[in-house]
């Protein structure tokens, strides 16, 4: 498992359900001493090839790393954690043995969750819960309990929406020109900061960033909040501040957000 802050929510899941069915949760890299600041890397030939499957996540919405080249696994199986920059950056789909993403980024009200699985994964396990089973699910055509219908129809609206752009290259490409603009500012200035400083692996769907110190981080949140900018505080382990630019979110409003940042710039220094 390659682990950033989502990652290790998995691992750690993993480490529980060890204790029903038999299986030894193998940690292959982790960000977690420098708080998840940048995308870890592991030797392939670290992994076991009788592995059932190696997970990683693709984006990491705390701390805005993301993962864009799928590293090699010894031909063990990739899963993949979606969840935050499916539809945002463009993925091969048959790098993977299973994708999977809750809706509430990219798709839709929370509720529903994207699976994408190759058939050969989905085997019988009896110990599971049938809610967990995907042999369940796909045998009954997802429709093993009543579906979040209205949710449902509501992704439909986004997949189509998606489609009218151009597809996943669209949104990938504006996705780029929006968090190109706020981190080529940030950049440039000396009163913020972002905490990742690989540039490859930074996400554009959350990007985080502080002040000079915690006194200001807590006033630009209030007086941002004031000019419309909402939800602009950071995570709660982190502080500080984090723009999140899904898909949905227009470059109108990046360009607004660097105009009040300039602005409180110029009269905090």
């Amino acid at each position: 498992m390659l682990l950033v802050r989502g990652g290790k929510k998995a691992y750690t899941e993993a480490v529980k359900l060890s204790k029903t069915i038999p299986f030894e949760p193998i940690l292959l890299a982790s960000s977690e001493e420098s708080v998840y600041d940048y995308i870890p890397e592991f030797d392939e030939k670290e992994i076991d090839p009788k592995a059932a499957y190696v997970h990683v996540t693709t984006n990491n919405t705390i701390e805005g790393t993301s993962l864009y080249d799928i590293p090699k696994t010894n031909e063990v199986p990739v899963i993949a954690d979606m969840s935050s920059n499916i539809l945002a950056v463009k993925y091969k789909v048959e790098d993977f043995a299973m994708i999977y993403a809750g809706a509430q980024k990219n798709i839709g009200p929370a509720g529903v969750t994207v699976v994408i699985i190759r058939e050969d994964m989905i085997n019988e396990e009896p110990t599971l819960s049938s809610m967990l089973d995907y042999k369940i699910q796909s045998d009954a055509g997802s429709l093993y309990n009543t579906p979040p219908a209205y949710s449902i129809y509501i992704a439909k609206l986004v997949f189509e929406w998606v489609k009218s752009l151009g597809g996943v290259d669209a949104m990938e490409k504006a996705n780029r020109e929006k968090s190109g603009l706020l981190y080529d500012y940030i950049d440039s200035s000396e009163f913020y900061s972002n905490p990742v400083r690989d540039k490859k692996s930074r996400s554009l769907c959350n990007i985080p960033f502080i002040t000079i110190n915690k006194d200001l981080d807590e006033k630009f949140v209030k007086e941002a909040t004031e000019r419309g900018f909402k939800n602009i505080k950071g995570h709660r382990s982190v502080g500080g501040m984090r723009a999140s630019l899904y898909n949905a979110f227009p470059k109108q409003g990046v360009i607004e957000l660097i105009d009040f940042m300039k602005t409180f710039e110029a009269e905090n220094t």
